[in-house]
Protein backbone atom coordinates (compact mmCIF):
# COMPACT_ATOMS: atom_id res chain seq x y z
CA UNK A 1 0.00 0.00 0.00
CA UNK A 2 0.87 3.79 -0.81
CA UNK A 3 2.63 5.60 1.79
CA UNK A 4 -0.08 8.73 2.45
CA UNK A 5 0.64 12.07 2.22
CA UNK A 6 1.94 13.15 5.70
CA UNK A 7 -0.21 16.63 5.82
CA UNK A 8 -3.03 15.16 3.99
CA UNK A 9 -4.82 18.08 5.17
CA UNK A 10 -3.34 20.77 3.32
CA UNK A 11 -4.36 18.94 -0.27
CA UNK A 12 -7.94 20.46 -0.28
CA UNK A 13 -11.21 19.47 0.48
CA UNK A 14 -11.41 16.51 -2.04
CA UNK A 15 -8.38 14.81 -0.14
CA UNK A 16 -11.30 14.46 2.94
CA UNK A 17 -13.94 13.29 0.92
CA UNK A 18 -11.92 10.26 -0.38
CA UNK A 19 -9.75 9.04 2.42
CA UNK A 20 -11.16 6.00 3.86
CA UNK A 21 -10.51 6.85 7.71
CA UNK A 22 -13.25 8.65 9.79
CA UNK A 23 -12.36 11.26 12.98
CA UNK A 24 -15.65 9.48 14.49
CA UNK A 25 -14.30 6.49 15.96
CA UNK A 26 -16.61 3.26 15.89
CA UNK A 27 -16.32 3.56 19.53
CA UNK A 28 -18.03 6.65 19.41
CA UNK A 29 -20.80 5.72 17.17
CA UNK A 30 -21.09 2.83 19.36
CA UNK A 31 -22.05 5.36 22.14
CA UNK A 32 -24.42 7.42 20.21
CA UNK A 33 -26.51 4.52 19.30
CA UNK A 34 -26.42 2.70 23.08
CA UNK A 35 -28.26 6.72 23.79
CA UNK A 36 -31.16 5.70 21.57
CA UNK A 37 -31.56 1.58 21.47
CA UNK A 38 -30.82 -1.30 22.93
CA UNK A 39 -29.93 -3.41 19.98
CA UNK A 40 -26.48 -4.51 19.91
CA UNK A 41 -24.18 -2.81 16.63
CA UNK A 42 -21.82 -4.71 14.78
CA UNK A 43 -18.50 -3.08 13.65
CA UNK A 44 -19.33 -2.61 10.12
CA UNK A 45 -22.27 -0.62 10.84
CA UNK A 46 -20.44 1.73 13.63
CA UNK A 47 -17.40 1.94 10.11
CA UNK A 48 -20.69 2.75 8.11
CA UNK A 49 -22.21 5.54 10.22
CA UNK A 50 -18.78 7.00 11.19
CA UNK A 51 -17.71 7.24 7.52
CA UNK A 52 -21.31 8.71 6.27
CA UNK A 53 -21.23 11.22 9.32
CA UNK A 54 -18.01 12.37 7.96
CA UNK A 55 -18.87 12.35 4.38
CA UNK A 56 -22.04 15.16 5.45
CA UNK A 57 -19.86 17.40 7.56
CA UNK A 58 -17.50 17.35 5.06
CA UNK A 59 -19.46 18.86 2.55
CA UNK A 60 -21.26 21.22 5.08
CA UNK A 61 -17.37 22.65 6.10
CA UNK A 62 -16.87 23.07 2.16
CA UNK A 63 -20.01 24.75 1.40
CA UNK A 64 -19.05 27.06 4.53
CA UNK A 65 -15.63 27.63 3.09
CA UNK A 66 -17.26 28.60 -0.07
CA UNK A 67 -19.17 31.16 2.01
CA UNK A 68 -16.31 32.33 3.57
CA UNK A 69 -14.04 32.71 0.63
CA UNK A 70 -16.89 35.29 -0.88
CA UNK A 71 -15.96 37.75 1.68
CA UNK A 72 -12.20 37.07 1.73
CA UNK A 73 -12.21 35.00 5.03
CA UNK A 74 -10.65 32.17 5.97
CA UNK A 75 -11.88 31.46 9.58
CA UNK A 76 -15.45 29.78 9.16
CA UNK A 77 -18.35 31.59 11.18
CA UNK A 78 -21.88 30.73 12.13
CA UNK A 79 -23.39 32.74 9.23
CA UNK A 80 -21.24 30.81 7.17
CA UNK A 81 -22.87 28.03 7.81
CA UNK A 82 -26.12 29.14 7.40
CA UNK A 83 -25.42 30.69 3.98
CA UNK A 84 -24.27 26.91 3.02
CA UNK A 85 -27.69 25.37 4.29
CA UNK A 86 -29.65 28.09 2.19
CA UNK A 87 -27.21 27.43 -1.38
CA UNK A 88 -27.23 23.11 -0.92
CA UNK A 89 -30.54 21.88 0.60
CA UNK A 90 -29.06 18.42 0.47
CA UNK A 91 -26.60 19.40 3.95
CA UNK A 92 -29.65 20.68 5.97
CA UNK A 93 -29.70 17.66 8.49
CA UNK A 94 -29.38 17.27 12.18
CA UNK A 95 -32.17 19.66 12.31
CA UNK A 96 -32.69 18.74 15.90
CA UNK A 97 -29.79 21.03 16.62
CA UNK A 98 -31.29 23.72 15.26
CA UNK A 99 -33.91 24.44 18.22
CA UNK A 100 -30.56 24.49 20.57
CA UNK A 101 -28.11 27.06 18.70
CA UNK A 102 -27.93 30.50 18.70
CA UNK A 103 -27.27 30.94 15.03
CA UNK A 104 -31.06 29.34 13.92
CA UNK A 105 -32.90 31.38 16.49
CA UNK A 106 -35.55 32.70 15.09
CA UNK A 107 -35.38 30.76 11.42
CA UNK A 108 -36.99 27.87 12.51
CA UNK A 109 -40.33 28.69 12.14
CA UNK A 110 -43.59 28.94 14.37
CA UNK A 111 -45.03 25.54 15.75
CA UNK A 112 -48.99 25.74 16.81
CA UNK A 113 -50.69 22.77 18.70
CA UNK A 114 -53.84 21.54 18.49
CA UNK A 115 -55.73 24.64 20.12
CA UNK A 116 -53.49 27.14 18.11
CA UNK A 117 -51.40 28.08 20.96
CA UNK A 118 -47.93 28.95 20.33
CA UNK A 119 -45.73 26.17 21.15
CA UNK A 120 -42.38 27.56 22.92
CA UNK A 121 -39.00 26.78 22.50
CA UNK A 122 -38.12 25.19 25.25
CA UNK A 123 -41.19 22.60 25.21
CA UNK A 124 -40.38 21.84 21.80
CA UNK A 125 -36.66 20.89 22.45
CA UNK A 126 -38.15 18.29 24.76
CA UNK A 127 -37.18 16.91 27.97
CA UNK A 128 -33.41 16.75 28.97
CA UNK A 129 -32.27 13.08 28.65
CA UNK A 130 -29.29 11.24 26.80
CA UNK A 131 -29.71 12.61 23.14
CA UNK A 132 -27.88 14.30 20.22
CA UNK A 133 -27.46 17.64 22.49
CA UNK A 134 -26.36 16.12 25.57
CA UNK A 135 -23.96 14.39 24.10
CA UNK A 136 -23.08 16.72 21.41
CA UNK A 137 -19.73 17.78 22.89
CA UNK A 138 -18.35 14.77 21.53
CA UNK A 139 -17.99 15.45 18.50
CA UNK A 140 -15.50 18.45 18.83
CA UNK A 141 -12.53 16.59 18.36
CA UNK A 142 -13.80 15.13 14.92
CA UNK A 143 -14.69 18.51 14.13
CA UNK A 144 -11.82 19.91 14.48
CA UNK A 145 -9.65 16.78 12.71
CA UNK A 146 -12.29 17.50 9.40
CA UNK A 147 -11.44 21.21 9.49
CA UNK A 148 -7.92 20.38 9.36
CA UNK A 149 -8.31 18.30 6.58
CA UNK A 150 -10.04 20.74 4.52
CA UNK A 151 -7.77 23.47 5.66
CA UNK A 152 -10.04 25.75 7.53
CA UNK A 153 -10.05 26.87 10.97
CA UNK A 154 -13.63 28.09 12.83
CA UNK A 155 -14.53 29.93 15.33
CA UNK A 156 -16.00 28.36 18.95
CA UNK A 157 -19.71 28.89 17.84
CA UNK A 158 -19.16 27.71 14.50
CA UNK A 159 -17.40 24.36 15.68
CA UNK A 160 -20.22 23.84 18.04
CA UNK A 161 -23.16 24.17 15.09
CA UNK A 162 -20.84 21.56 13.53
CA UNK A 163 -20.36 18.95 16.89
CA UNK A 164 -24.11 19.68 17.42
CA UNK A 165 -25.09 19.14 13.83
CA UNK A 166 -22.71 16.22 13.31
CA UNK A 167 -24.53 14.65 17.41
CA UNK A 168 -28.01 15.24 15.82
CA UNK A 169 -27.30 13.70 12.86
CA UNK A 170 -25.42 10.33 13.74
CA UNK A 171 -28.51 9.84 16.16
CA UNK A 172 -30.90 10.63 13.77
CA UNK A 173 -29.14 7.64 11.95
CA UNK A 174 -28.95 5.44 14.73
CA UNK A 175 -32.75 5.59 15.12
CA UNK A 176 -34.09 4.80 11.81
CA UNK A 177 -31.29 1.81 11.83
CA UNK A 178 -33.52 0.53 14.83
CA UNK A 179 -36.84 1.17 13.02
CA UNK A 180 -35.38 -0.81 9.98
CA UNK A 181 -34.25 -3.66 11.91
CA UNK A 182 -37.47 -3.76 13.77
CA UNK A 183 -39.66 -3.25 10.31
CA UNK A 184 -36.92 -6.34 8.80
CA UNK A 185 -35.78 -3.83 6.05
CA UNK A 186 -35.87 -1.20 3.81
CA UNK A 187 -39.26 -2.11 1.73
CA UNK A 188 -41.32 0.19 3.25
CA UNK A 189 -39.23 3.38 2.40
CA UNK A 190 -38.58 2.72 -1.19
CA UNK A 191 -36.41 5.39 -2.78
CA UNK A 192 -36.38 9.54 -3.41
CA UNK A 193 -34.74 11.22 -6.30
CA UNK A 194 -34.21 15.55 -6.42
CA UNK A 195 -35.09 16.09 -9.89
CA UNK A 196 -34.50 19.66 -11.09
CA UNK A 197 -37.02 21.03 -13.15
CA UNK A 198 -36.57 21.10 -17.19
CA UNK A 199 -33.88 18.10 -16.69
CA UNK A 200 -34.15 14.53 -17.51
CA UNK A 201 -34.89 12.73 -13.65
CA UNK A 202 -31.39 11.04 -13.54
CA UNK A 203 -31.27 7.07 -13.36
CA UNK A 204 -31.73 5.34 -10.14
CA UNK A 205 -29.10 3.16 -8.92
CA UNK A 206 -28.63 -0.16 -9.68
CA UNK A 207 -27.60 -0.85 -5.86
CA UNK A 208 -29.94 1.63 -4.16
CA UNK A 209 -33.09 -0.10 -5.90
CA UNK A 210 -31.99 -3.35 -5.14
CA UNK A 211 -31.41 -2.92 -1.64
CA UNK A 212 -34.04 -0.65 -1.06
CA UNK A 213 -36.57 -3.39 -2.56
CA UNK A 214 -35.18 -6.40 -0.70
CA UNK A 215 -36.11 -7.70 2.66
CA UNK A 216 -33.29 -7.13 5.19
CA UNK A 217 -31.08 -10.05 6.51
CA UNK A 218 -29.88 -11.04 9.67
CA UNK A 219 -31.37 -11.30 13.31
CA UNK A 220 -33.30 -8.95 14.93
CA UNK A 221 -30.99 -7.43 17.77
CA UNK A 222 -27.92 -6.78 15.48
CA UNK A 223 -27.65 -3.66 13.52
CA UNK A 224 -25.69 -4.27 10.81
CA UNK A 225 -24.04 -2.50 7.66
CA UNK A 226 -27.34 -2.52 5.44
CA UNK A 227 -29.30 -1.26 8.11
CA UNK A 228 -26.70 2.22 8.53
CA UNK A 229 -27.45 2.62 4.43
CA UNK A 230 -30.95 1.91 4.95
CA UNK A 231 -30.43 4.54 7.07
CA UNK A 232 -28.69 6.77 5.17
CA UNK A 233 -31.41 6.97 2.54
CA UNK A 234 -33.91 8.04 4.72
CA UNK A 235 -32.41 10.82 6.45
CA UNK A 236 -30.48 12.15 2.89
CA UNK A 237 -33.25 12.03 0.67
CA UNK A 238 -31.21 12.40 -2.56
CA UNK A 239 -29.08 14.23 -5.21
CA UNK A 240 -24.79 13.71 -5.23
CA UNK A 241 -24.65 13.56 -1.25
CA UNK A 242 -26.21 10.87 -0.84
CA UNK A 243 -24.69 8.63 -3.06
CA UNK A 244 -21.30 10.11 -2.05
CA UNK A 245 -22.29 8.88 1.21
CA UNK A 246 -23.45 5.36 0.74
CA UNK A 247 -20.51 5.05 -1.92
CA UNK A 248 -17.64 5.88 0.06
CA UNK A 249 -19.09 3.84 3.03
CA UNK A 250 -19.06 0.96 1.19
CA UNK A 251 -15.56 1.22 0.26
CA UNK A 252 -14.99 2.43 3.95
CA UNK A 253 -16.31 -1.31 4.90
CA UNK A 254 -14.25 -2.73 2.33
CA UNK A 255 -10.83 -1.54 3.24
CA UNK A 256 -11.40 -2.05 6.75
CA UNK A 257 -11.66 -5.43 8.69
CA UNK A 258 -14.29 -4.58 10.59
CA UNK A 259 -16.60 -7.56 10.45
Amino acid sequence: MAAQPARPERSGPETASITGVSPFKPSLVKAVFRDVTPMHVSRSAAWTAASVTRTVLTEIIDGARRAAAEEARKKLIPRDLVSAIDRNVEIEVGCKWYLHSPTFRGMTGVLYDAEGVIVPVRERRGPRKPSAVVGAHRFEAGVKKLLRRQGATAVPAMVRDLDGIASAFLTDLARDAAVVVRERGGRRFGTVSLVIPGEPAPPPSPEDSVRALSARRGDGWTIGRDDVLASTRIQLFGGNLRQRALTEACEATQNTSAG
